[in-house]
């Protein structure tokens, strides 16, 4: 997700669930990109898609105004499943306190980017035989 696209941006990797039309990112007083978006909420976050074995290279790129809205557990549930898998007791302890700490203690907060621009692009390249 890059903020800012002048002399402001930052860029850095963020797991992601598409959902209701919108991208949600877990954030929170912790992390740089929380301030940044009450700042500026113009935001532009971009999803690689790479398969190095076949060359398949598929990128979006969504822009728009994020926006922090409320924590929930089920939707924060459904995102870390995505990435860590449906047995909860295989993830590590710092994912299962976002579901079981309070969300206004930790300061947990979800960023939603609608977004008012989609660009999707094939950078796919011939791979090399083996």
């Amino acid at each position: 997700m890059a903020a800012r696209p002048a002399s402001g941006s930052c860029v850095r990797p963020v797991w992601f669930l598409w959902e209701d039309g919108a991208f949600w990112v877990l954030t929170g007083p912790w992390v740089r990109l929380f301030d940044r978006v009450k700042e500026d909420p113009n935001v532009a976050l971009v999803v690689d898609e790479c398969d190095v074995a076949t060359g398949r290279v598929q990128q979006v790129i969504a822009r728009g105004w994020a926006e922090l809205v409320p924590f929930d557990v089920p939707r924060g549930r459904r995102k870390l499943v995505r990435y860590l898998g449906a047995d909860e007791a295989l993830w590590d302890e710092r994912f299962v306190g976002y579901l079981y700490d309070e969300p206004d203690e930790r300061g947990t907060m979800w960023l939603r980017l609608r977004s008012t621009s989609l660009t999707a692009k094939d950078l796919s390249y011939s791979a090399a035989s083996s």
